[in-house]
């Protein structure tokens, strides 16, 4: 439910547009999809436009159509445009039901009584079915596969679901770019992901104040409280550069409480609907970073990510790079070099390679490293590709 604060500006507390009532958990969501389904073909709409067509606050439904982009049911444009667009899963968003809580009994049948009936002994809980083993790619929600990997005797798809299963928090950590992102999109395909930085305040995880088309402000939830009202999963990546008080906001339904909340908003109690699971990313080493005592103890399994660079070669990455990738990356364990490409880079040198030539691709691993590394990446690059292989720079005209 939207929630009103007074204008800073008349102290009047401002009518929301659509509010009259309160829709249904996912009614907003289902309202916005059939919105998209009935827009021109390749026509695009922004938050604003579906917000005002809808006669809803612009807050809310930017957060429906970000939650309908996060689970495959809708497409974002991205600058400059920044509209949105229906795709192949839109139409079953449109469709899908909304169960109220609550039913209405015909007139007719309560008007006779209920025959007498044996009472039966309640059944036991069901127990939960443990998640099945993953060891085929899965397909994450940009549509590229991922490739399971071994973890405790499984794979670490399955860890990571068995885990949430169990509301037990878990930290993925490992340098940039070895695959934490990858594996939490192919283990949680509903989750809602955070990018944290240093920069991150309570209202960017909880929600905050916004100003309306008609002038006045509202409260518009964030994705906290998004994953935690539809049961989804809550992926905070570089958790650890947040600050600590700003981190705070999201203890409670860390260690077994399951609520939050909100004073800025009439401190509105908001409860983890079955499902929620909390899951973070952690890059040791970057600046910022800090594992703070608290935090740790909070995330109770810690996983570590590295690349896989036999896997790398499987699914076509250059045997070249990935020599190069091996041998820089024994010389950061040695602590000679502070760099060593990582999954995502040799992905890049793959794509590169294909669309251009694979010594350009070569001289972009040089490029792609630390400033203070350069010199020593370039060297090995060079001695497995060849003395020219330079990064990409503008030449003279032709």
């Amino acid at each position: 439910m939207t929630t009103h604060a007074t204008t800073p500006a008349t102290g009047a507390a401002p009518a929301a547009p659509g509010a009259a009532h309160r829709l249904r958990n996912g009614e907003l969501r289902r309202m916005v999809a059939e919105l998209l389904t009935q827009q021109p073909a390749n026509a695009g709409l922004t938050a604003g436009a579906a917000a005002r067509l809808l006669n809803r606050s612009s807050g809310a439904v930017g957060n429906a159509l970000e939650t309908l982009v996060t689970r495959g049911e809708a497409d974002y444009e991205g600058q400059p445009s920044r509209s949105y667009r229906a795709n192949a899963n839109t139409p079953a968003a449109a469709a899908t039901a909304v169960i109220s809580a609550r039913t209405t009994e015909p007139a007719s049948a309560a008007a006779t009584p209920p025959a007498p009936v044996t009472p039966k002994r309640a059944p036991g809980p069901k127990k939960a079915t443990a998640p099945a083993l993953v060891t085929a790619p899965v397909r994450r929600p940009n549509g590229q596969l991922y490739h399971p990997r071994k973890l405790a005797g499984s794979s670490d798809v399955t860890v990571l679901r068995r885990l949430r299963q169990n509301k037990i928090p878990s930290l993925l950590y490992g340098p940039p770019g070895t695959g934490k992102t990858s594996l939490v999109e192919a283990a949680f395909g509903d989750a809602v992901t955070l990018p944290g930085d240093s920069d991150t305040t309570v209202d960017d995880i909880v929600g905050g104040y916004v100003p309306t088309p008609s002038g006045t402000y509202e409260f518009a939830h964030g994705p906290l409280v998004t994953a935690m009202r539809e049961g989804r999963a809550f992926f905070v990546d570089d958790f650890t550069l947040i600050p600590a008080p700003v981190l705070a906001v999201v203890y409670p339904v860390m260690d077994g409480r399951g609520h939050i909340t909100i004073k800025t908003n009439n401190w509105e109690r908001v409860d983890a609907a079955p499902g929620f699971y909390v899951v973070g990313g952690h890059n040791p080493g970057v600046h910022g970073a800090v594992l703070s005592p608290a935090l740790a103890s909070r995330f109770r399994v810690k996983i570590q990510v590295t690349t896989d660079y036999d896997l790398a070669t499987r699914i076509g990455v250059d045997s070249k790079a990935v020599r190069v990738a091996k041998n820089l990356a024994a010389r950061q364990k040695k602590g000679e070099i502070g760099w060593a490409p990582q999954m995502r880079e040799l992905l890049a040198f793959k794509d590169t390679a294909a669309a251009l030539d694979p010594m350009t691709a070569a001289g972009n691993l040089i490029a792609a490293a630390p400033e203070e590394d350069q010199d020593i990446v370039a060297d090995v690059v060079r001695n497995v590709f060849g003395a020219h292989v330079a990064p990409l720079a503008v030449g003279e005209q032709f």
